[in-house]
């Protein structure tokens, strides 16, 4: 007899196609009042689907079951801490996503013509009106679609940039403590990266810069705060030797959750920036998408910006699409309305007090948590952080544990783990970000778990090298897993 739960109301899901039984239907309808007509006398044979062997037949019960069963097994960060660092997975205020299901916004259409869609034109010029004061820039660009996109879309501005000054340089500095895609967004603009080292306290080192910077580099990709945590205290500094030789600043704000209200990045000379709407502004951004990415630049690069452009002309608004150096459009349409629109919510709900309280209680507990772990795991750079804090493993290395047993330990306590082995600066590393909206009974609780993790990785390595064990699927073979992936589930027995 098939055991039907494994640990209580820790229940098995088979895949829907192994439910159901014959005849069964998830709905109901209505007699009808008019006559009954055989479909294929409606349409012709080829387009008629047949039959499908083996398709599901369940109840309106069975499909509920089953998608909530799925649903439960899944952790976000409506169920618990949520530690991943660089990626500002906080909470989501529910307002948000209700403010995007009216049926004002919800229900709009692309092709309406601008006059019908007035509110709508005007809701995106505020908000990059909004976006622009925050990072201290003059104009936005909403189209592009997520933060690697914002970033390719500042990459080919500056290219249009200096093609308009009949210059064609080759490389872009990146330092190695920015995000992944600086590397790639840079490539595929045609550019040829030129890393720079981090100095001992985690960033970028002037005499590096000064070094690089030369006629041939189109700029410099700076991720503020950088990867480690930590602000680039020199970025002004930077700007000025960047502009000197005729380059730009190109400021990665995917952690611009430390910094709202304190710091405009322009006032340090950066001259174009893309934010995270679906990290820093309340829009979530699991499962693929969909995300927001605009960039906000400088108006001396203003004319280079995809079309349209939203303008306002007396108490008017329109999509400008006369833009003859423009760099096109990055996207169909305006953007993604519905992750634009929650994010103008919540920038209203929160006011400028608020968004900068938000980044001081960020800030505070990243601090908080770094204290609280470094007698437990080695701290690489033993100083204030930002949003988030870096670990690492060489504590428990001694006693054969890694990073990889210890986040793996993590879940067996009810916690999801941080980001792990990231950034590669840092070996064996362990990133975490509280985000603002932690308590301090949440933070104490994972750093009483982290801390006893530590001690039975001394006392008993096994229990980590062997986690999980209270979950219902264990360690994976990530490499297997990826080249042979098994699609249906069994239990473990």
């Amino acid at each position: 007899m098939k055991n039907i739960n494994d640990t209580g109301l820790l229940q098995d899901e088979p895949l829907i196609f192994e439910q159901g039984g014959k005849g069964r239907k998830g709905y109901s309808l209505p007699q009808w009042d008019i006559e009954e007509v055989e479909v294929n006398r409606l349409l012709p044979s080829h387009l008629l689907r047949k039959e499908l062997e083996g398709f599901p037949q369940l109840s309106e019960v069975d499909v509920v079951r089953h998608f909530t069963r799925l649903s439960q097994w899944n952790y976000g960060v409506d169920s618990g801490f949520y530690p991943l660092g660089s990626c500002t997975m906080k909470y989501n205020p529910k307002i948000n996503e209700e403010v995007a299901r009216m049926k004002g916004f919800a229900h709009i259409h692309p092709y309406q013509p601008e006059s019908l869609v007035q509110s709508i034109l005007k809701l995106m010029y505020e908000l990059g009106g909004f976006l622009a004061e925050i990072t201290g820039m003059d104009q936005v660009t909403l189209q592009p679609a997520a933060g690697a996109h914002g970033e390719l879309t500042g990459m080919m501005v500056i290219r249009a940039a200096l093609q308009a000054r009949s210059e064609k340089r080759k490389k872009v500095l990146v330092p190695d403590t920015a995000h992944g895609t600086n590397c790639s967004t840079s490539t595929v603009a045609s550019y040829q990266v030129v890393e720079i080292k981090s100095n001992e306290r985690g960033v970028i080192p002037l005499r590096k810069v000064e070094e690089l910077m030369d006629e041939e580099v189109a700029g410099i990709m700076v991720t503020n705060p950088n990867t480690l945590g930590f602000f680039e205290e020199h970025l002004a500094e930077i700007a000025e030797m960047v502009h000197r030789k005729g380059g730009f600043v190109y400021c990665d704000g995917a952690n611009l959750n430390a910094l709202m209200g304190i710091v405009k990045l322009g006032d340090l000379g950066v001259d174009m920036v893309h934010l995270n709407l679906h990290k820093t502004f309340s829009t979530p951004h699991g499962g693929g998408g969909p995300g927001s990415g605009p960039l906000a630049i400088k108006k001396e690069l203003a004319p280079f910006l995809p079309a349209p452009v939203i303008e306002k002309a007396g108490e008017a608004y329109r999509l400008n699409y006369d833009r003859p150096l423009s760099i096109g459009r990055m996207k169909a349409f305006y953007g993604n309305f519905g992750v634009i629109l929650k994010a103008y919510a919540y920038i209203l709900s929160m006011g400028a007090e608020g968004l900068k309280r938000a980044s001081e209680m960020a800030v505070l507990n990243a601090n908080y948590l770094m204290t609280g772990l470094k007698g437990s795991y080695y701290l690489p750079y033993d100083r204030p952080c930002m949003h988030e804090c870096v670990f690492t493993d060489r504590y428990q290395e001694k006693h054969h544990v890694s990073t990889l047993d210890i986040a793996k330990r993590l879940i067996d306590y009810g916690f999801h783990p941080p980001t792990i082995y990231f950034p590669l600066v840092v070996k064996g590393a362990l990133m975490m970000e509280p985000t603002e909206t932690e308590g301090k009974e949440g933070l104490d609780r994972f750093i009483e778990t982290m801390n006893f993790i530590a001690k039975e990785a001394e006392e008993n390595p096994d229990l980590l090298r062997q986690a999980p064990r209270r979950v219902k699927v264990r360690r994976l073979d990530e490499v297997l897993a990826a080249r042979k992936p098994k699609l249906k589930w069994t239990s473990e027995k």
